[in-house]
């Protein structure tokens, strides 16, 4: 009798143990728990209302269906703010991943841990003045006249400097907020942002914005991929990756996806 209860006991700690960390057990921040980072705020369509808690908008959903797989319940996920600067440096974080819509750079990876890409994005101009007439789609070349501005952090410097080889050279920005501004303070012209974000933008956080079309990321030779952010040589980041693959192989991911990105479609492609 003794014997069974011993062994009954072990299997209920066995399973207690699995269900509060599975593959991440022993390491994460605080045991049991999984420390997610978004952005300070963290804007539409990514989350909704700056609530990531509940669950609504796209790196909100992702989050969670993330946590279950990897075995933490709803109320074992715990939510901190980060700035995108300060995340993508080297050193200590106050979180176990990060989702503020990364993209996975060789530079990048020098210093932090990238998980398997969670969305491919297409890169989207945004704009308040007009470049082709009568609706037509706008082209490469009537994009070098516009007056530019990009986030230096991101992967649209490049994108600006080397594909559309503006006539003027861009200004330099901190972050997303930073060029909405100066888009409305008529500073710039336009601006580069992944495409969610830029309809967003466009709709909500501009009174004339208008996205002009996007960039073919399976055109690009290396395509904008968002990655989850941890500390360099994390030992959890098997564990993630192990989770985004079974997302992606049962759908969930791209269900996700179509719920809260498929405003993204019909944006005519830039050639």
């Amino acid at each position: 009798m003794k014997l069974f209860i011993t062994a009954a006991v072990l299997t209920i700690t066995a399973t207690a143990a699995f269900a509060a960390g599975h593959c991440a057990a022993g390491k994460t921040l605080t045991d049991g728990t999984l420390t997610i980072a978004t952005g300070n705020p963290a804007y539409y369509p990514w989350v909704i209302d700056d609530a990531p808690e509940s669950k609504q908008g796209f790196e909100a959903a992702v989050a969670y269906a993330l946590a279950g797989e990897m075995g933490f319940s709803d109320d074992a996920v715990t939510w901190v703010r980060t700035s995108f600067d300060e995340a993508i440096q080297p050193g200590e974080k106050n979180f176990d991943i990060n989702m503020q819509q990364f993209s996975i750079t060789e530079e990048r990876d020098k210093v932090v841990d990238f998980s398997a890409p969670y969305y491919t994005a297409p890169q989207a101009v945004m704009t308040t003045v007009e470049v082709a007439e009568g609706g037509a789609k706008p082209t490469l070349d009537s994009l070098k006249t516009l007056k530019w501005g990009v986030v230096a952090s991101t992967t649209a410097l490049p994108i600006v400097m080397e594909t559309i080889a503006p006539d003027q050279s861009p200004l330099v920005y901190d972050d997303n907020a930073n060029v909405t501004a100066a888009i409305k303070a008529g500073q710039i012209d336009a601006a580069l942002f992944d495409l969610p974000t830029a309809l967003f933008t466009a709709a909500v956080l501009l009174d004339n914005g208008v996205v002009l079309g996007q960039f073919d990321p399976e055109a690009a030779e290396n395509p904008d991929q968002f990655g989850m952010l941890m500390t360099e040589g994390n030992p959890l980041k098997e564990c993630v990756d192990e989770a985004l693959t079974a997302l992606t192989d049962s759908g969930k991911l791209a269900e996700i996806e179509a719920e809260w990105l498929q405003q993204a479609t019909g944006v005519p492609l830039i050639k």
